[in-house]
């Protein structure tokens, strides 16, 4: 009894001292990450049914997360792309086949979750941590485009997937493609509105816009690493 006694204070006594090594081994995590991309953006309407990409314009976002997990993050967007297309070479066009040519600029306000499929981090090898994941985010928000001297509003719902790369312990690298609908059918341009003599709802023959992009990241906001028991 005396020998399993002193084995297991030794046990503990050695458990204790283990303790704050492997605790002050982990790799810190943090609460928020603040980044930027830019890329290209594409358009899908009346004046492009195909290709996303045939008109690629400019995308810029700048983006604010919180860090719920190493799976789950909210993010915050501010967006602006540019549009363009052309009815050119479209054989479905009425009246009569008529040409019509547009530009827009889109400025989005929106909040997205986002979904990492792996652990998503470095360092702690315990949680089977990973430096890359691919992920998934679809969001709510709003966007207002400027086209042919007028602004229109409308609410959008961007869908979106990507992976990400950690660079180092607080710098990560992405690439996303987006699509966005657009609840509205005016963001290429009035004149686009009927082409094809169809009525536009809200929720049917409405505008899409996607964008293609790459950016850095920095995460901030230290979590607590030291937990308090009360006995």
């Amino acid at each position: 009894m005396r020998t399993y006694r002193s084995f297991v204070l030794a046990a503990a006594t050695a458990g204790a001292a283990l303790l704050p090594a492997m605790t002050s081994a982990q790799t810190a995590t943090y609460k928020f990450d603040l980044g930027a991309s830019l890329g290209m953006s594409g358009y899908i309407g009346e004046a492009n049914n195909a290709n996303i990409f045939a008109h690629p314009g400019f995308a810029a976002d700048l983006a604010f997360r919180y860090i719920g997990d190493v799976r789950w993050a909210i993010r915050a967007n501010l967006s602006t792309l540019s549009l363009s297309g052309t009815t050119e070479g479209m054989a479905n066009i009425l009246p009569e086949n008529a040409s019509y040519t547009f530009k827009s600029q889109i400025y989005e306000l929106g909040a997205r979750g986002e979904f990492n499929f792996f652990p998503y981090g470095i360092g702690e090898t315990y949680k089977r941590l990973r430096r890359w994941t691919p992920y998934i985010t679809v969001g709510l928000g709003a966007s207002l485009a400027s086209t042919g001297g007028k602004t229109y509003v409308a609410p959008v719902i961007p869908m979106g997937l990507g992976l990400k790369f950690k660079i180092r312990e607080r710098l990560n690298l992405m690439a996303e493609f987006t699509m966005t609908k657009a609840f509205n059918d005016h963001f290429d341009s009035p004149e686009l509105a009927n082409l094809n003599q169809i009525k536009t709802d809200f929720y049917k023959n409405t505008d899409w816009y996607s964008r293609l992009t790459i950016g850095i990241s920095y995460e901030f906001g230290k979590r607590c690493e030291t937990c308090h028991y009360v006995d």
